[in-house]
């Protein structure tokens, strides 16, 4: 297999990113979310709204990384300053998501570093991230890396759907 480049994200990566994004949901999610939910996401949908990320990014957003191979991109992270009031001095992982079928190769775990890194190199010396509830798989996966549950919950509302989500924190450190 070959190496995976991790780089910015640009625009023009709109179109993959969303293919990634929806694919991932579609397989870490299946039995956690309504499977109509599931069905029913657009790339194309996901893709404009990855478009008007670029053109406006949040306040708070330190990037959005991609990992390649091969010229495809695979995997993605955004990452920034913490939205909420609780941790506005931490950083945040927004969202990290690997395609299915590079799932156990390496590419989240290189994603999760480099956001970390970019995290601690704009003053943050810890970070929080959310995952849904069930998801058991990236729970193991963010253990392994360090980050551990702290109790904290809250659930997301999303015009079709809402989301029960536990955080996760790290104490970042230089490598």
């Amino acid at each position: 297999m070959t190496t995976v480049l991790i780089r910015d994200g640009v625009i023009d990566d709109a179109d993959q990113i969303a293919g990634v994004h929806v694919r991932s949901w579609q397989a870490a999610y299946r039995g956690l979310i309504d499977q109509e939910t599931l069905d029913r996401l657009s790339i194309s949908e996901r893709a404009e709204g990855w478009r008007r990320i670029f053109v406006n990014p949040l306040p708070t957003s330190l990037g959005i990384l991609v990992a390649e191979r091969e010229g495809e991109i695979v995997g993605w992270t955004s990452f920034g300053s913490g939205r909420e009031e609780e941790g506005a001095d931490d950083g945040e992982v927004y969202g990290i998501y690997a395609d299915p079928a590079e799932w156990s190769t390496g590419v989240g775990r290189a994603l999760l570093d480099a956001a970390e890194r970019r995290i601690l190199s704009a003053g943050h010396t810890r970070a929080y991230l959310w995952v849904l509830d069930g998801n058991e798989r990236a729970d193991a996966f963010y253990a392994r890396r360090g980050w551990e549950a702290d109790g904290a919950s809250k659930v997301e509302e999303r015009p079709d759907l809402s989301l029960r989500e536990h955080r996760r924190v790290k104490r970042l450190a230089a490598s």
